[in-house]
């Protein structure tokens, strides 16, 4: 099966606040018609994109989900290394409030001046909000439910207009106001012969989705910001043993994520965010799938392409 090359999500890193030799802390490389963001930047991020052969150097939007260390503290590397490359493009960083004193403290603590320009973005976590809104597809933030303020965000690739039927351009050879109606649906009038719409177009492929939710414990808005999402990353930081410790310290289980996947209804379930306690990720995704059975545990240095079930 060929994969839509224009949608994928690469899983930097999917640890929670401790990384282990197997686990490295938040990130993902999102690519969505060959624009490219990063989500969190855990402390040795630039590390494992470069060690993943990712296209980092490309990224021109950075989202921030909250200010914890685990999730923002690779921020000043980044840019650091991106200013020994010459970088002059214009970076987008899209944040909760303050990261802008911690990333200027750190560069002037280590006497760097960069060489391009760092636009902050401030989130709102009142609502579903639009952060932007482009040709080919739309980004969301909203707030999930942690200890301090925290947004999820969801990519929605936009509705494409009809395919006509090369047969057809051939054979009566449209003028461009009649492809641009051909194309929303009209049908065509060819000298007073009305030809039907379905007959001349083909549907284009379904638009894909993609949210990211972490850090966050479940509660019941979560799954609206999201609905229909085609593929949905999920905290997954403790099992069901530890239901009690989650719900403590603002976190999910499994069967958390699986229910919001479920009550969202989602396509696919990613989980991640796993705690240094955990050693048994097949316990995890059985007890994922118990409550949602589309669901996998997430691997570092993979692609993971939202797509609809055929």
């Amino acid at each position: 099966m060929i994969q839509n090359q224009n949608f994928y999500i690469k899983i930097i890193g999917n640890s929670s606040a401790i990384p282990t030799s197997g686990f490295h802390l938040s990130g993902q490389l999102i690519n969505i018609h060959q624009n490219f963001f990063l989500i969190d930047c855990g402390e040795g991020t630039q590390i494992e994109l470069i060690r993943n052969k990712t296209k980092y150097h490309k990224i021109d939007n950075i989202l921030i989900s909250h200010l914890h260390g685990d999730h923002f503290f690779g921020l000043p590397g980044l840019l650091s290394t991106y200013n020994l490359m010459d970088r002059t493009r214009d970076l987008n960083i899209y944040c909760p409030e303050n990261i802008q004193d911690y990333i200027e403290y750190s560069l002037q603590t280590s006497h760097t001046t960069l060489k391009y320009k760092v636009h902050y973005h401030i989130l709102s976590t009142s609502g579903k909000n639009l952060i932007i809104d482009s040709e080919r597809f739309r980004l969301y933030s909203f707030p999930l439910d942690h200890r301090i303020p925290t947004c999820g965000f969801l990519f929605e690739e936009k509705e494409r207009e009809l395919n006509i039927l090369k047969s057809f351009v051939d054979k009566y050879k449209p003028e461009i106001e009649d492809i641009i109606n051909i194309k929303q649906g009209k049908d065509y009038n060819h000298k007073g012969l009305i030809i039907k719409n379905a007959d001349i177009t083909t549907k284009p492929k379904a638009p894909q989705s993609y949210a990211y939710c972490s850090d966050t414990k479940i509660n019941d808005q979560i799954p609206q910001y999201i609905k229909g999402v085609t593929l949905l990353y999920h905290e997954a930081t403790f099992n069901n043993s530890l239901h009690e410790f989650a719900i403590e310290k603002y976190h999910s289980t499994a069967a958390d994520a699986a229910t919001v996947a479920k009550k969202a209804n989602a396509c696919q379930l990613l989980l991640g965010h796993f705690s240094a306690r955990l050693d048994d990720m097949k316990q995890l995704k059985e007890e994922a799938c118990e409550v949602f059975p589309n669901s996998e545990i997430s691997k570092e240095g993979y692609l993971y392409y939202p797509k609809r079930a055929d």
